[in-house]
C-alpha cells in the first residue's frame, strides 16, 4: 500500500514534488496501533492487504482494544483462550452470566458495542412473588435459572433499570420485550404501554399487543401509529420494542428505564380464569417466560 503527497514548492512557479510512502515498511506495532482505533470489522478487512497487516491486525495489541475494559471480570476462570480475537469472539457468539447471573453480557461482532439482557429476578414485576398471580419456573430453554409464569393479573407492570455508564458511547440502542404465549386471553384485547428514557422522565412511548395473534376489529381496519404486535424469533421467543435510546455520552450517572404496563383488563391462565372470572369459551395469556432485553441496534 502506498500513499502520494503532492506540494507545491516556490510559488507559484515552483517546481511539483511527489513523495511515495511504502504503509508496510512501518513497523508492526505502528500499524496494529492504527488499526486498534478503527473497528473490528475493518481490522478483518485490512488483514488481507499484506502480510505485514494481517500480523498487525490479528495481533493481540488489537483485539484487547476491542475488549470492555475490566473484560477479565467478564471471563469464568474455568476458560483460557489463545488470543484476544478468540476471546472477543467467544464474548460475541456466547453471552456469559454477570452479577451473579442477573445479567447475561455479549458484544455485537461487527462493532464491538456492549449488549445486555437483563433477566427476570434483576426486573420489577408487580405481585411476581405473590403465588396467585406468579409462580417461578425452570427451563432449559432460558437464559437464567429461572423465569416467572404469568397465572392471572389484573394488574401488568414491568420495568427494567440499566446504568447509562454500562452503554456503549455514541450508540442507538433498542429495548426489547422477548417473552413467549401459550392459549392467550387479555392481551388480543388490551394493548400494553410501552416506555424507554431516563429516570424521572417521560421517555419514548408506544403500545403493542402482547397476543401475536390479535385480531382487529370490525373498527380497526389497521394498528393505529406506534402500535405494534409482537414479532418471531429465530430461537422460537417472540419480541416486542419497547423504545430506544441514543447514548451520546452526556450523562454517565443516570439510569435508563424500560416499562411495559397493562391496567385495563384481566390477563391469566385459562384454568384459573375461568374459575368465575369469565364464563364460557376464552383465550386466555399464558406467559412461560418474560424478561427484558438490551440489544445494540447498529448503523452502518
Amino acid at each position: 500500500m502506498k500513499s502520494k503527497v503532492s506540494e507545491m514548492e516556490g510559488g507559484g512557479n515552483g517546481d511539483l514534488s511527489i513523495d511515495t510512502l511504502n504503509l508496510n515498511a512501518l513497523p508492526q506495532d505502528c500499524i496494529a496501533t492504527i488499526i486498534s482505533f478503527t473497528s473490528p470489522r475493518d481490522a478483518c478487512r485490512l488483514s488481507i492487504v499484506s502480510t505485514i497487516f494481517k500480523l498487525a491486525a490479528e495481533s493481540d495489541a488489537v483485539w484487547e482494544s476491542f475488549l470492555p475494559s475490566q473484560y477479565q471480570a467478564l471471563i469464568p476462570s474455568s476458560l483460557s483462550f489463545s488470543s484476544k480475537k478468540e476471546l472477543y469472539l467467544s464474548l460475541c457468539e456466547n453471552p456469559v452470566l454477570i452479577e451473579g447471573g442477573r445479567k447475561s453480557f455479549w458484544l455485537e461482532k461487527v462493532s464491538g458495542k456492549k449488549c445486555y439482557m437483563l433477566s427476570p429476578k434483576d426486573l420489577y414485576i408487580e405481585w411476581v412473588n405473590t403465588p396467585t398471580y406468579w409462580r417461578w419456573v425452570s427451563t432449559p430453554e432460558a437464559r437464567f435459572e429461572e423465569v416467572p409464569e404469568l397465572l392471572s393479573v389484573c394488574w401488568f407492570e414491568i420495568r427494567g433499570k440499566i446504568s447509562i455508564s454500562r452503554l456503549s458511547l455514541m450508540t442507538l440502542y433498542k429495548a426489547y420485550l422477548v417473552f413467549k404465549v401459550h392459549d392467550v386471553y387479555g392481551f388480543d384485547y388490551y394493548p400494553v404501554n410501552l416506555s424507554v428514557g431516563l429516570v424521572g422522565t417521560d421517555g419514548s412511548m408506544r403500545t403493542a399487543y402482547l397476543d401475536p395473534e390479535h385480531v382487529l376489529t370490525e373498527q380497526q381496519s389497521t394498528l393505529v401509529e406506534d402500535e405494534m404486535l409482537p414479532k418471531a424469533r429465530v430461537d422460537g421467543w417472540l419480541e416486542v420494542e419497547l423504545g430506544e435510546f441514543f447514548n451520546e455520552g452526556c450523562i454517565d450517572d443516570g439510569e435508563l428505564e424500560m416499562t411495559a404496563i397493562e391496567i385495563d383488563g384481566v390477563i391469566g391462565r385459562e384454568d384459573s380464569f375461568s374459575r368465575g372470572l369469565r364464563s364460557g369459551p376464552s383465550r386466555l395469556i399464558y406467559v412461560t417466560q418474560i424478561w427484558a432485553w438490551i440489544r445494540e441496534f447498529i448503523f452502518f
